[in-house]
């Protein structure tokens, strides 16, 4: 099932060990989850926006998982990313940011509250993707390199 996931992987889910491939599109993984998922592309269904780093945001992403009635969600990216899929998602990233201003445009013009906090989770897409993105994609690319995390000292590679 997991090769089905795969094949069907989110274009707007940020490379690491969790990615969506077909989710529902009821808004759900916010709830619990609103720092890592956010919903895009063609029919607003749910992607990773954000790889969770401690083990209460893994658990977060776990329970957005658990909502899911189609079981969209996988975590073995680690086996399936290889460094030249990451540098290429990142070099097409301006895809990724016209997307979410258009989504956050969209959404700013309605009060629903899921709405609002949707706008809100792109905002902060767009504000990961201009900082903090690009030193995570290196060291995410330095342990599929290595089989490692990254330690202090170690050269990050480009993207």
């Amino acid at each position: 099932m997991t090769d089905e996931k795969w094949v069907a992987k989110h274009w707007l889910n940020v490379p690491g060990p969790f990615y969506t491939g077909l989710t529902d599109n009821c808004w759900t993984g916010r709830l619990v989850a609103p720092r890592h998922v956010l919903y895009g592309g063609e029919h607003r269904n749910e992607f990773v926006y954000r790889q969770p780093k401690t083990p209460d945001e893994v658990e977060n992403v776990w329970r957005a998982a658990d909502d899911d009635p189609l079981d969209g969600y996988a975590d073995d990216g680690d086996e399936r990313w290889t460094p030249e899929a990451v540098r290429a998602w990142w070099h097409d990233r301006d895809k990724v940011v016209e997307h979410v201003t258009e989504l956050i445009a969209e959404w700013s013009t309605q009060s629903h509250p899921e709405r609002v906090d949707a706008a809100q989770g792109g905002r902060d897409f767009l504000a990961y993707l201009a900082g903090d993105l690009e030193a995570d994609l290196r060291a995410y690319v330095f342990r599929l390199d290595h089989g490692r995390d990254p330690a202090p000292g170690d050269v990050l590679p480009a993207l």
